[in-house]
């Protein structure tokens, strides 16, 4: 977690501290006579930018962690509806993961043939788990954003994606000869997954059309059966820090 935060630190600072040294942050803010919100909203509903995300494993994958870094895309397809707090946009976008890592627990474990009944009938044993290398892609992302503020503008999202690691994800496994179902030929998973997930988040304008941008997801990881056992990671919950400039 220390490389999220340093690397949420760099992304957050920079481009406030451009900012004030360049004058742009001013009461009021905008230009025209329309507030930061509304100045971005009334552009072409283009916004794009980085990320980097950290977070932990719930409910039985709390001794799992991630860290990820990407980008991230978007186009508002409505104009503003609604009134009061509640007045918005809807908006698609897409986001790329070319970084993706998960720490998990190290643990041994045998490769049994079928009918084995002894550990020296089989291979190992071997140590898995541990660190996950991957990239995932998130092709659909609908939001909501919450248009009222002058400066800060909410959002909530429901999204899908997809993830690939370098090895099968996550581990399964143990020495237990007696239990092919985690030491047989079909005790393994896979290297796809998929990502159904959630989240809030908003994005605050530091100056005209440029935003630092907080979120908070909530990640589920199941491999829909693509391999022979599908233990997933029901729920992790992703907080994320980036940075936004609008068109």
């Amino acid at each position: 977690m220390k490389h999220v935060l340093a690397a949420a630190l760099l992304l957050f600072s920079a481009p406030v501290c451009y900012a004030q040294q360049s004058g742009t942050v001013v009461s009021g803010g905008g230009i025209g006579g329309l507030s930061l919100v509304e100045s971005a909203s009334s552009g072409k509903g283009i916004e794009y930018g980085a990320f980097v995300q950290g977070g932990v494993g719930l409910q039985d994958r709390t001794n799992f962690s991630f860290i990820m870094v990407g980008v991230h895309a978007g186009k508002v397809l409505t104009s503003e509806f609604g009134t009061g707090a509640l007045k918005g946009n809807f908006e698609y976008a897409v986001e790329v993961i070319p970084f993706w890592q998960s720490y998990t627990p190290k643990f041994p474990h045998l490769i049994c043939p079928a009918g084995a009944t002894v550990a020296s009938q089989c291979a190992g044993p071997y140590t898995t788990g541990g660190t996950y290398t991957g990239f995932s892609i998130t092709p659909i992302i609908l939001r909501y954003n919450l248009t009222h503020g002058k400066r800060l503008m909410p959002w909530v999202q429901g999204a899908g994606g997809v993830l690939y690691t370098t090895r099968k994800y996550p581990a399964v496994g143990n020495l237990n000869v007696a239990d092919p179902t985690q030491t047989g030929p079909a005790a393994d998973t896979s290297v796809w997954n998929f990502t159904p997930q959630g989240g809030v988040g908003a994005h605050y304008f530091v100056r005209d059309r440029r935003s630092v941008d907080f979120s908070v997801n909530a990640v589920h990881i199941s491999s829909a059966s693509l391999g022979d056992k599908n233990p997933g990671v029901n729920v992790s919950l992703l907080f994320g820090v980036g940075y936004t400039w609008w068109k």
